[in-house]
């Protein structure tokens, strides 16, 4: 491939990101930020380190998902709402894409994996959506091909292209404006939209800032991707962090990781479990495993290559029900 063939880059303007802000308006909330203070985070990164925590769990809908579900969505036609849109999720994109279609007047057909979360489905179904049960992620984005097709609906994709990363751009920028000087910032990565569309804006906001992608252990298709130059899959996931188990990393998000997150990072299931307990016990936070992941990163290979500094880390969001929260903060 000669240079002139190569693709173009992926990237995000800082007038894209804010217009995309003004956009979803009062559809979303500005989520606070909250400085982790206490005698057991202390211990393990440092009383001299700032963690700034951004609770992206107190969302609508649960998660940072209702960003760039409502961005697609409002950007249809009247005759493409009225078709409806459809979706793919292991469940909290598949909860925000529901949220977001009820908001706007539309309509959802969201296909969810056998084995989800009961609970999600339930919250799924509470917003109106129709939902459809797939044996595996596979064939999941199968259905949802056919749905497009044969039905005439828009695929709210859960984490790839220009309009969902820019409703993830949207939450970068939120962080930015709260928390000056930020030396670093940790989000996890799952398909990549979220980290792609975030770090894009906190780059072009704060050059200086570090940002560190952390990925499951047993669902790492961009540390595949990073290390092939490509976009990749990965054949079966096995993690957890179900948000997080995405079956391949695509190319337009792949391409904005890859220029604006600095370091990779992997967590096992059990850091992220030990870092559940941490954040209920000291932060009184009921999280989902994969809003999880970024602590466990810093509690555990960041802890001290950020020590002293002010890093941000992301609580992406969460849709847990009681059984199976406590049956992970058992776990040993």
């Amino acid at each position: 491939m000669s240079d002139n063939d190569k693709p173009v880059p992926a990237k995000l303007s800082l007038d894209e990101i804010e217009a995309t802000r003004q956009r979803l308006g009062d559809h979303i909330i500005e989520t606070p930020v909250y400085r982790w203070q206490g005698p057991e985070i202390s211990a393990l990164v440092g009383q001299d380190t700032q963690v700034m925590l951004k609770l992206e769990l107190l969302q609508y809908a649960g998660s940072f998902k209702v960003r760039g579900a409502l961005n697609n969505i409002m950007q249809l036609s009247g005759a493409q709402r009225k078709r409806g849109v459809t979706a793919v999720s292991s469940g909290n994109h598949a909860v925000a894409t529901s949220y977001a279609a009820k908001t706007l007047s539309t309509n959802a057909k969201v296909v969810m994996m056998r084995g989800a979360s009961t609970f999600r489905m339930a919250l799924c179904k509470s917003h109106g959506a129709e939902l459809v049960i797939a044996d595996n992620v596979h064939q999941a984005f199968e259905r949802v091909a056919e749905f497009e097709r044969d039905e005439g609906r828009y695929f709210v994709h859960p984490f790839e292209g220009r309009t969902t990363a820019l409703g993830s751009a949207t939450l970068g920028m939120e962080l930015c404006q709260q928390v000056r000087d930020l030396d670093a910032v940790i989000i996890s990565i799952g398909g990549g939209g979220l980290c792609g569309g975030m770090s894009s804006a906190i780059k072009l906001l704060s050059p200086s800032t570090k940002i560190y992608g952390v990925e499951p252990d047993g669902a790492d298709s961009m540390h595949r991707s990073f290390a092939a130059g490509r976009a990749m899959p990965i054949e079966q996931g096995a993690t957890i962090a179900d948000s997080l188990n995405a079956p391949y990393a695509a190319p337009f998000t792949f391409s904005l990781c890859q220029q604006n997150v600095d370091t990779l990072i992997k967590v096992s299931d059990a850091d992220i479990r030990r870092t559940m307990r941490l954040m209920f016990r000291e932060m009184k936070l009921a999280v989902e495993p994969a809003a999880a992941a970024a602590a466990a990163a810093l509690c555990g290979p960041l802890a001290e290559p950020l020590r002293g500094q002010k890093v941000g880390v992301l609580v992406c969001g969460t849709n847990t029900d009681i059984e199976t929260l406590a049956a992970h903060l058992r776990e040993d």
